[in-house]
């Protein structure tokens, strides 16, 4: 049968049978959980009497509230310690793996499976955490589920889900030089809107993300679910194939040459038929800032806060919420706009290659006067490989701190808050009103790069300026 998207073939791989509510029953071949959405998972195991069925497709870390600077046991928040323990409890009373702090394989969830080759093309992966799409990075199907899902796939392997729809996003030619795949992502959501993605996954596709590496392809893969897809995904190629060769979990010897030709397979067929098509030129992307309170609310670093006019009618009433909650006024440039708080990490920019384009603009410069900024790898194998490049001592050496992996101040379950009405440059994935700490904290994205340019200038400012 031709004509089919990966998507198609993957999700057909892995359908058990079609449920009386018309849903797919389908097969997860890997389950990745963390301390926060497992503890009552767990415990509505222990309430039905019931085991988990495949303990080996599930793998453990700890992330979420782990603190990046004294992670000395019990820590210091009694919850996040009480939460440490159930998780430490939970894998050894069900035999799950579970990388813990210091085993030197504990990270942020999302950046310890693909680096150690848990993350596979063809595979269907589910995680209680809504950045579990980055994993379609590698030409997998990866949802983020809640906590009633998170049981289900711990006793049953299976989730209930409805087929989407497979739009397929385009981006031709190459990134201009300031410009990087988190200025990619954010430009298709502002395009396409916040909700623009609601029933579909995305497949992007076209020259641009061809010439990514992987973990450039993985922060495009994790913030589909900021556009309102349930799953964004790049077909496997020789990049991807390279990327996994000897990873600790990736197949080796007779079975590796074997993986790559079922892996080849599984791309999107020459006339796949797709529910939608949007192209995209990468020549007309510039470094992109969030200035409001969704990541669709995106402007280029040279533009101005938009005017309310000059928006669809649907987005005015969230852009004059954005305005006052932000303290921005329309018609201002978004350049120049003061920061205090500069953070580079999380599941969408944590990564080596992150740190290192970061250390190129940090290095010979320095934090300007009155601004916190650290850096947080995302995860202890990054953290190593970083310290062993020499990286560390370039941030500590510009004035940023140098911090132990975990999700930090992405989301805040951690001591890494905004305090007040703060306003931090970030190079997460999220701007929601509170959503680093501070019910007045407020936030704008932008790439790693970018986060370097504001925290040496104290303001946003054009990382094109310090190439």
């Amino acid at each position: 049968m031709s004509a089919r998207t990966l998507f198609d073939k993957v999700w057909d791989l892995h359908t058990v049978g079609t449920l009386p509510s018309g849903q797919t029953q389908l097969f997860i071949g890997l389950h990745l959980i963390h301390e926060v959405t497992s503890p009552q998972a767990f415990a509505m195991l222990r309430e039905r009497g019931l085991k988990v069925l495949f303990p080996d497709r599930t793998v453990a870390t700890v992330d979420h509230i782990v603190p990046t600077e004294n992670q000395a046991r019990p820590f210091v928040d009694v919850l996040a310690e009480e939460m440490m323990q159930a998780l430490e409890k939970n894998c050894k009373d069900y035999g799950i793996r579970f990388y813990n702090v210091g085993s030197g394989n504990q990270g942020i969830v999302h950046v310890i499976a693909p680096e150690q080759g848990l993350t596979q093309p063809g595979m269907t992966v589910a995680c209680g955490d809504s950045h579990t799409s980055t994993h379609g990075a590698f030409g997998a199907i990866a949802f983020g589920i809640g906590t009633s899902q998170v049981r289900d796939v711990l006793a049953s392997q299976t989730l209930a889900l409805s087929k989407l729809k497979v739009r397929k996003i385009e981006v031709n030619g190459e990134l201009p030089p300031g410009v990087y795949a988190k200025d990619v992502i954010l430009h298709i959501i502002h395009t396409l809107g916040v909700k623009g993605g609601v029933g579909y996954a995305y497949e992007f596709a076209g020259t641009t993300f061809e010439q990514m590496n992987m973990e450039e392809r993985m922060t495009v893969c994790n913030m589909s679910i900021e556009g309102g897809a349930r799953c964004g995904y790049i077909n496997p190629d020789q990049v991807t194939f390279e990327y996994l060769k000897d990873k600790d979990c990736a197949p080796k010897g007779e079975k590796w040459q074997e993986a790559v030709e079922w892996w080849t397979s599984l791309r999107s067929d020459p006339d796949a038929l797709f529910d939608d098509v949007v192209t995209f030129d990468a020549a007309e992307i510039a470094p992109t800032v969030t200035w409001g309170i969704t990541p669709g609310q995106g402007i280029a670093v040279n533009q101005v806060v938009p005017l309310a006019d000059t928006l669809p009618e649907s987005e005015r009433a969230i852009a004059s919420e954005a305005y006052r909650y932000m303290e921005l006024t329309p018609g201002v440039p978004i350049q120049g706009t003061k920061i205090d708080v500069c953070f580079i990490g999380s599941c969408t920019n944590g990564r080596l290659s992150d740190l290192r384009e970061a250390a190129k603009f940090a290095k010979g410069r320095h934090v300007a006067e009155g601004i916190k900024a650290f850096v947080v790898p995302g995860s202890e194998r990054v953290k190593k490989e970083a310290e062993a490049e020499g990286l560390h001592k370039i941030f500590t050496e510009a004035g940023f701190e140098w911090r132990e992996p975990g999700c930090s101040m992405c989301l805040a379950m951690n001591p890494d808050k905004l305090q007040g009405n703060q306003i931090s440059a970030s190079s997460s994935n999220r701007n929601f009103k509170g959503r680093q700490g501070s019910s007045t904290g407020r936030t704008l994205l932008m790439s790693p790069a970018m986060v370097v340019a504001a925290a040496v200038k104290g303001e946003v400012s054009d990382v094109r300026e310090l190439i």
